[in-house]
C-alpha cells in the first residue's frame, strides 16, 4: 500500500476562511485551529460569527476571531484582508468557501437566480482570490489558496443549475490560478465536494414546488451512502491544502460522476435527463430558505426524510446552522 509522506506543518501560520460561520466553513476553521493556525472567520452575519467563534474556542489550538464581511463587495474584501494581513504580519492560507445554493427548475429560479449565484459563489471566490494573492505571494511559508467548488461544477445537476454554473466558473478559476501562481510560489487547490452532512439544507433556497424540492434535497443531502460526514470532509480538504494538492474531489459518488462525465458525457447527460423527469415540476417563482419551508409548508415524505436525514439534522445542530 502506498504511504503518503507526512504533510508539512502549518502551525503558526495565519489562515482566513470565508463563509466560516457555519457548516463546512466552520469545520475547516476547526481543522486549521487544531493544526495550530491563527484563524480568522469571515461571514456576513455578526451574531452567527459570534456563535462560531465560541464553538471554535472550545477546541483550542491557535487563535480564532471573526470579521464581518460580504464577499460580494470587492472593496470590502480587499480592505478586510489587508487589515488581517497587517495584524498578522502577512497571510499564509486563504479558503474561499462562501456561497449560496438554490434548488428548483431553472425557469422557476429565473435569471435573477443565476445572477445571485454568480455574484455570491463565483464573484465571492474571485474577489477573495484577487484580494488574497498579493499577500499570499509574500508568505515566507509559500501561500496556499483553496477555492471551494462542487461536483456540481464538474457536471450539470438538474434543479441546481445556477449553482452548477457558478461552481463551474470557480473550477476554471482554480485551475487557471494554480497554473499562473506557480511561479510566485503560491499553490491553489480546487475543492469539489459531493453531498455532505452539514445541515446546509436549512439555508438552501428553494423555488418551484418548494415543498417537494425541499423533500428530495434534504433527504439526499443526509443519506449516509450518498453523503459524507462533514468533519471528515473538512479534515481531507485541509490536508489537501496542507499538501498543496491542485485538486480534490470528495465522496465516491462525486468521483464516479465526475469520471463518468469526463469519459462519457453524452451518456451522463442522458442519465441526468432521466433524473430530471422524476423531479418536481412547475411551482412558484422566487425562493424561500429551507428552514422556512420545513417550518411552515409541511414537505411530504416526512418519515422517509426523518430516516435519511437524521444525521443531517444532527449536523445542523452541531455546526451552527439553526
Amino acid at each position: 500500500m502506498r504511504v503518503l509522506p507526512a504533510a508539512p506543518p502549518i502551525e503558526g501560520l495565519s489562515a482566513v476562511v470565508t463563509g466560516g460561520s457555519r457548516g463546512l466553513g466552520l469545520l475547516m476553521g476547526r481543522q486549521l485551529l487544531r493544526r495550530g493556525c491563527d484563524v480568522v472567520l469571515l461571514a456576513r452575519d455578526e451574531a452567527e460569527l459570534g456563535r462560531a467563534v465560541g464553538k471554535l474556542r472550545q477546541w483550542g489550538g491557535g487563535t480564532v476571531r471573526a470579521v464581518v464581511c460580504d464577499v460580494r463587495d470587492r472593496a470590502a474584501v480587499q480592505d478586510r484582508l489587508a487589515e488581517i494581513a497587517a495584524e498578522h504580519d502577512g497571510l499564509d492560507i486563504v479558503i474561499a468557501n462562501a456561497g449560496i445554493i438554490q434548488v428548483g427548475p431553472a425557469d422557476a429560479l429565473g435569471s435573477d437566480g443565476f445572477d445571485e449565484a454568480m455574484d455570491s459563489v463565483f464573484n465571492g471566490a474571485l474577489n477573495t482570490a484577487l484580494a488574497a494573492l498579493p499577500h499570499l505571494r509574500r508568505s515566507p511559508a509559500g501561500g496556499r489558496l483553496a477555492l471551494v467548488g462542487s461536483v456540481g461544477g464538474l457536471l450539470a445537476v438538474p434543479h441546481l443549475l445556477p449553482y452548477s454554473c457558478a461552481k463551474s466558473a470557480v473550477a476554471a478559476l482554480a485551475e487557471g490560478l494554480h497554473a499562473e501562481e506557480a511561479p510566485h510560489g503560491v499553490t491553489v487547490t480546487a475543492v469539489h465536494p459531493g453531498l455532505m452532512r452539514t445541515g446546509s439544507h436549512l439555508h438552501a433556497l428553494f423555488g418551484g414546488d418548494r415543498r417537494r424540492e425541499y423533500a428530495w434535497f434534504s433527504a439526499l443531502a443526509g443519506a449516509p451512502v450518498l453523503s459524507m460526514n462533514a468533519e471528515r470532509a473538512a479534515e481531507r480538504i485541509v490536508t489537501a491544502l496542507q499538501r498543496r494538492r491542485p485538486r480534490i474531489v470528495l465522496t465516491p459518488a462525486a468521483r464516479l460522476g465526475a469520471t463518468a462525465h469526463g469519459l462519457a458525457p453524452v451518456t451522463t447527460t442522458r442519465l441526468a435527463s432521466a433524473v430530471a423527469r422524476v423531479l418536481p415540476r412547475n411551482g412558484a417563482r422566487g425562493t424561500v430558505d429551507g428552514s422556512t419551508v420545513a417550518a411552515g409548508e409541511q414537505p411530504p415524505a416526512r418519515r422517509l426524510r426523518g430516516v435519511l436525514g437524521a444525521l443531517n439534522e444532527r449536523a445542523a445542530d452541531r455546526f451552527n446552522q439553526r
